[in-house]
């Protein structure tokens, strides 16, 4: 494993240890990543063309795989849509492809980007931090496993809610050090 790949999977592993799980953005998180059911991947993709061929060989090899084994994919692609809104555009060209490979329904991809911007907010703005990851990355979730979580949780609809009060509380020097 060469330098640059062990520092794209150890920022993103720090930051999913600290942010993710250590603020409880995420409260379906731990329990994956604790039995190991988490799959790292570094893209070496330069182009969206290469990252799409990529994607396309990780949602088959999560659908061909048992949840025990992978349960979800994180992959990091920091060559290529670094800016955020080549990266969103490129989220059309995700969701067709799960359509072409017939899995609607099946597996769904979550974004998470360093300049991550929701609609109608400041690019300071520190929710934005709640989908902010070190590294350009598309997260494949199992649709099946989203909703035994979503069944299990008492209020699904008050996680963002709490995230935003959780960043808001934290504010900008907090979250900067917390992923020291």
């Amino acid at each position: 494993m060469n330098e640059a790949h062990e520092d794209a999977i150890g920022a993103t592993r720090h930051w999913l240890e600290r942010a993710v799980i250590g603020l409880n953005l995420c409260p379906f998180a731990k329990a994956v990543y604790a039995k190991q059911q988490v799959r790292f991947v570094l893209s070496m993709a330069t182009t969206p063309e290469a990252l799409l061929e990529e994607l396309g060989n990780e949602l088959v090899l999560l659908r061909d795989t048992p949840a025990e084994e992978i349960d979800t994919t994180l992959l990091i692609h920091p060559q290529v849509l670094g800016e955020f809104l080549d990266y969103n555009d490129f989220l059309d060209d995700a969701d067709a492809l799960i359509e072409a490979l017939e899995l609607d329904g099946e597996i769904q991809v979550a974004s998470f980007h360093p300049q991550y911007q929701f609609a109608g907010t400041d690019p300071d703005d520190i929710e934005n931090c709640s989908n902010r990851s070190p590294y350009p990355m598309l997260h494949l979730l199992r649709e099946d496993s989203v909703a035994r979580a979503v069944e299990a949780f008492p209020d699904p609809d008050a996680i963002v809610e709490r995230n935003l009060e959780t960043l808001r509380r934290l504010g900008r020097d907090g979250w900067e050090k917390l992923l020291l």
